[in-house]
């Protein structure tokens, strides 16, 4: 057998472990009355092998449902199997979900069982050195086992190699699937030979050496077992081929991308407590990683104005401080404060209550009374103070008439610019990943789902604890983070100067807000109904038949049993897929199709804006008021939410009626301010390329530019349609587009496309180029950076898995540019907001949508904005080429551009 100590690959197979589970553990179900019984079983596997076998190397494997190659073979395949218990098909879900959050990699491949999946990865291991644990209890792995590939049974904690393999089987490895054959498979319904059990099998190969040779002396073999033998001989050559597990599958992933995570302390603890496994909870504090050395917890509420003095002296003296606000919502328009917490040492944290209501709360001090002695505090932007997401507590405590300004750190910021690719950089996730230390949960303090209760209900000690570990772990994770980014210039110059400026700058847009047009909307909503129903009443016709166009089950009907158009693809569990992709490459060719995305597409603009945005008006400013994310998008960009702005189609006729709606107060007009083809403008400052470059410093139409090149002819020849065909090389190229993709979106033949791409590469060779250096530096870094030293990791650019590579290729060479583009317009936001601030300026930054700003500015003063706005923001990125900013003015969004 090879060294254990060699790289190992445990291999588990999940449906075997559930099913055994199932049946073999006595049934258990939490408090709602979920059964969770086989979850706990297999999940209590899972940890056993992971303590057993210290690699990183795991793949848990099931079988995905509906048929597999085995059920075309022989149309009685299991079919004596009984339906499958509703308890445990309610328990793959969960057991699938306990899988992930575990951080081992779930594998689930339509078509062939899992036994397939299992013995071409353990093969493919095997070849490439490593030593092979399969966890299994199904006896047809044994077939598999050989000097590099062992099975173990964890539920009855049996191993077998080669020799366990004779010894229970009394043949080797390499004659179990003639022995499956002559023995059959009840569970499988495999056809055997009647009356030929375990042993009869074992003697016959152990004479005969096979079963061809078997089949070759059938004669021979005397009695009525004989008999049964020569009656079976037909069926022979078919049981053998369903017992032979598939060695030779195309997967899309290789051994080395089954690689185990840490599983996330918070995911996994939430996950355990749904599912009330209340003694894997207690072990879990046990196999937490060892903490970091204790920092004595000395929490105080604040409810006397001495022991506030004595804070304020305390904040007044501490060189920075973090803070953090209790309210009563989470929605920053209409929160309200509860309390505030302060900490200025690890350890050293006050809470000061100031709205708790509860039958019996003790008397606090007012909270006007509070604010004021904090206000000359909180608003000296001198005073440093950090906290955790900063903008949400400057927001509401302008609610209050407070300013926040001196904010110097933020611990969300912090992590985000360390690895902006992190799944999560909330409070309570970045302690346990970078503090080991659980933090109290919300819902610890307040309760979860319907029996929560408001902040300002809950009990006072409860609270104290809650809130003032807040600010203490918030400048623990400062301390954690800020030697990192000091110990790297590139990124701490980007927290300083970008991302920390940046907090004040949303904070001020989210409270503008914007202010819509509700009668236009509800009027647009009404429009969008009708052509609904002009969709549906054409479908209906093209079908011949009445149907729900937004159901994807009456839609599969409909285009693939009465239309008979062809499947392009099918769902995991082999039905023909109708989502948004294949109904695309089907409407190419089929009208019904298209009415279906378009119906889709209609009915998401009027659930999402026209008949929502109405509702979303806040009663005491009269406008829509977002959030902007900036620890979200890994390039850097910001993101919307409540509702998204970011969305709303500017290319079609809808989603301009949409934008339609936002409109200048009176006195004022909308502006609009965008940068044109930035991407493609930091492509020819990274690249360097002599002809692209020249194009820009020249203000010659690059995409004509690019026909020309690549077409062949004069500049002034250009056609429309060639200038649409450089537009999408240009823009294609650039988000990695391959010659296949190219083709699809001009509609030509993938050669021509593949002629395109290697003309523009020959009159752009600097592209070419970067896009090559871009993939090495990926590949031997692990991330790009953009032009301010943003890092973009990019984990899977080694994969083995070849689509995961290349999307991680695609990835390297467009995330410089989108990153770079997201760092420009941040820069840009704030020197706008510095200029408005500082002049006193009519003007109004509203939103910002990509490579866009949009402005509410006094008539009067339009044109000095538009001059002063594009000035500053075609400064704010230093690029060997122009920055060109486009500024339109309107009544309206859609009227500004």
């Amino acid at each position: 057998m090879s060294d254990p100590a060699a790289k190992t690959l445990v291999l588990v197979d999940g449906s075997s472990f559930l099913y055994r589970a199932f049946h073999a553990l006595p049934p258990l179900s939490n408090s709602r009355g979920q059964p969770t019984g086989a979850v706990l079983g297999v999940g209590n596997m899972l940890r056993k092998l992971i303590a057993s076998y210290e690699t990183r190397h795991v793949g848990v494997v099931f079988d995905a449902p509906g048929r597999t190659f085995r059920d075309d073979l022989f149309e009685r395949y299991k079919a004596q199997r009984p339906p499958m218990p509703d308890g445990l098909r309610a328990q793959i879900e969960p057991l699938h979900a306990l899988v992930r959050t575990l951080g081992l990699p779930l594998v689930i491949e339509a078509g062939v069982e899992a036994d397939d999946v299992i013995g071409t990865l353990a093969v493919r291991a095997v070849r490439q050195g490593y030593w092979v644990v399969i966890a299994t209890g199904d006896k047809d792995m044994a077939q598999l086992v050989n000097g590099g590939i062992i099975l173990e049974n964890t539920m009855y904690d049996t191993r077998l190699d080669r020799a366990g393999v004779i010894a229970k089987f009394g043949v080797p490895p390499e004659l179990i699937v003639d022995w499956l054959a002559l023995v059959g498979d009840t569970s499988d319904n495999i056809p055997g030979v009647p009356k030929v059990g375990p042993k009869t099998a074992a003697k016959w190969l152990q004479q005969y050496g096979s079963l061809d040779a078997i089949i070759a002396h059938a004669g021979d073999i005397p009695g009525k077992v004989g008999e049964n033998l020569r009656a079976a001989l037909d069926q022979l050559a078919l049981a053998r081929q369903l017992a032979t597990i598939r060695c030779d599958l195309t997967l899309p992933l290789a051994p080395d991308d089954l690689v185990r995570h840490d599983p996330d302390p918070r995911a996994l603890r939430e996950l355990l407590e749904e599912l009330e496994f209340n003694s894997w909870l207690k072990q879990m504090e046990g196999d937490a990683p060892p903490p970091k050395p204790a920092v004595t917890a000395n929490y105080e509420p604040v409810l006397t104005q001495g022991a506030l003095q004595r804070w304020l002296d305390k904040l007044e003296a501490a060189e920075i401080f973090a803070f953090d606000t209790e309210t009563t919502s989470l929605d920053y328009t209409r929160a309200e404060v509860v309390g505030l917490s302060f900490a200025v040492q690890p350890g050293e944290a006050a809470y000061v209550p100031v709205a708790h209501d509860y039958p019996g709360a003790p008397a606090q001090l007012p909270r006007d009374y509070v604010l004021e002695k904090l206000r000359p505090l909180l608003e000296d932007p001198k005073r440093r103070k950090l906290g955790q997401n900063l903008k949400y507590d400057a927001n509401v405590l302008a609610n209050h008439g407070v300013e926040l300004k001196g904010i110097h750190h933020d611990t969300m910021l912090e992590s985000y610019v360390l690895d902006s690719t992190a799944s999560s950089h909330d409070l309570d996730t970045l302690a346990a990943r970078h503090l080991h230390y659980k933090t109290i949960h919300y819902e610890d303090v307040a309760g979860r789902g319907a029996k929560q209760i408001p902040f300002h209900q809950v009990g006072l000690s409860e609270a104290t604890a809650y809130a003032a570990e807040d600010a203490d772990v918030a400048l623990r994770l400062h301390r954690h983070f800020w030697p990192q980014l000091e110990a790297e210039p590139a990124l701490k110059k980007l927290y300083e100067t970008v991302e920390i400026p940046l907090v004040p700058v949303l904070s001020r847009m989210e409270r503008t807000g914007v202010l819509v047009d509700v009668a236009r909307l509800a009027e647009h909503s009404r429009e969008l109904e009708r052509r609904l129903a002009e969709i549906e009443r054409e479908a209906h016709e093209i079908a011949g038949y009445h149907f729900n166009l937004g159901s994807p089950k009456q839609i599969q009907t409909i285009l693939y049993d009465r239309l008979n158009l062809p499947v392009v693809k099918k769902t995991p569990t082999g039905q023909p897929s109708t989502d948004e992709s294949v109904l695309a490459e089907l409407a190419e060719s089929f009208p019904l199709p298209r009415l279906i995305l378009d119906y889709r597409s209609v009915a998401k603009l009027k659930s999402t804006y026209t008949d929502k945005l109405g509702q979303q008006i806040n009663p005491r400013t009269g406008r829509v008021h977002t959030s902007y994310h900036q620890a979200v998008a890994a390039t850097g960009r910001l993101s919307s939410s409540d509702p998204n702005l970011q969305n709303i189609p500017v290319r079609t006729p809808e989603g301009r009626r949409i934008r339609q709606a936002f409109i200048a107060p009176p006195g004022y007009r909308i502006l609009a301010a965008d940068y044109s083809q930035i991407e493609l403008r930091i492509m020819a400052h990274f690249s360097g390329d002599a002809n692209l470059r020249a194009a820009f410093a020249e203000n010659t139409d690059v995409h004509r530019h690019t026909a020309a090149e690549v077409f062949g002819v004069p500049l002034e020849a250009v056609t429309p349609d060639q200038r649409r065909s450089a537009k999408a090389i240009n823009f294609g190229l650039i988000y990695g587009m391959s010659a296949f993709g190219l083709a699809k979106q001009l509609g030509v033949e993938r050669n021509l496309a593949q002629r395109y791409i290697d003309t523009y590469f020959a009159r752009y060779p600097g592209v070419k180029a970067f896009m090559d250096q871009s993939r090495e530096t990926a590949k031997a870094k692990g991330y790009v950076e953009t032009l301010y030293g943003r890092r973009l990791y990019i984990p899977e650019i080694g994969s083995r898995n070849s689509q995961r590579r290349q999307y991680a290729e695609r990835t390297a060479i467009n995330a410089p540019m989108q990153g770079t583009a997201a760092d420009i317009i941040k820069r840009a936001m704030i020197a706008v907001d510095r200029w408005i601030q500082e002049s006193g300026a009519p003007v109004r930054m509203i939103m910002q949508v990509h490579d866009e700003l949009v402005f509410e500015v006094a008539e009067s003063f339009l044109d000095t904005a538009a001059a002063e706005i594009r000035a500053l923001m075609a400064s704010a990125g230093e690029l060997a080429v122009p920055l060109l900013v486009e500024v339109g003015v309107g009544g309206n969004w859609d009227e500004a551009h």
